[in-house]
């Protein structure tokens, strides 16, 4: 199950290119063989974390301090665009993710966030440019806050910015759950509705089993 979201206040990397795609975050050669859940943090971002030669690009944002340390990334515009994969996202969780502030993205990549626990925030690009910069003068020191009942961002000088998310996705992030989870304690209301629909119209719930 998702970790639940409620605040967060953590130190956030800025990545501002546009159109990173699900292929920089996590290359498909990594998905393969031995590419399984627990194993794929150290390769997010790996063509821009990594060097040739194996060594670490000492110029990426995430190899830098204190941004090694950051939970939440701060993107340009449709970040997570690409192949439907959804190792792109278990690898920004494996490598510590927990919150993605942008202008937009990927739709697919967007829904899966909400699936394994990450809060995929969409506001202005001008917001989101102001908070790059002000995380930058402060050189990574600077905090964003994130409070999803409220459903607000406090950049690093303290300004308070709102964004909108949807009702079942943000109740699914605060408990932790899924969306089959979010389903499953439904039960009983759809067992009570499949019992009423059934003896109302028989014919839709038809077997073909002969009585």
């Amino acid at each position: 199950m998702p970790k639940p979201f409620t605040k967060l206040s953590a130190i956030a990397a800025p990545i501002m290119r546009t159109n990173i795609d699900t292929d920089v975050i996590i290359r498909i050669e990594r998905l393969v063989g031995n590419g399984i859940r627990g194993t794929l943090g150290k390769w997010a971002f790996g063509s821009l974390r990594y060097l040739p030669d194996g060594s670490e690009n000492p110029e990426f944002i995430l190899n830098r301090e204190p941004y090694r340390e950051a939970e939440i990334l701060v993107t340009g515009p449709n970040f997570g665009c690409g192949s439907s994969r959804e190792g792109a996202v278990w690898a920004l969780q494996e490598r510590g993710i927990r919150a993605v502030i942008g202008s937009g993205f990927g739709d697919i990549f967007f829904a899966n966030c909400f699936q394994n626990g990450i809060l995929p925030i969409i506001v202005d690009k001008e917001i989101v440019d102001g908070l790059a910069a002000e995380v930058e003068l402060t050189q990574g020191a600077g905090r964003i806050g994130i409070d999803l009942e409220a459903q607000t961002i406090t950049s690093p000088i303290g300004k308070t910015y709102r964004f909108e998310i949807d009702p079942r996705r943000r109740d699914g992030l605060l408990e932790g759950l899924d969306e089959v989870a979010q389903t499953l304690r439904r039960d009983d209301e759809i067992r009570t509705f499949q019992a009423a629909d059934a003896a109302q119209r028989p014919w839709i719930h038809f077997t073909g089993k002969q009585v």
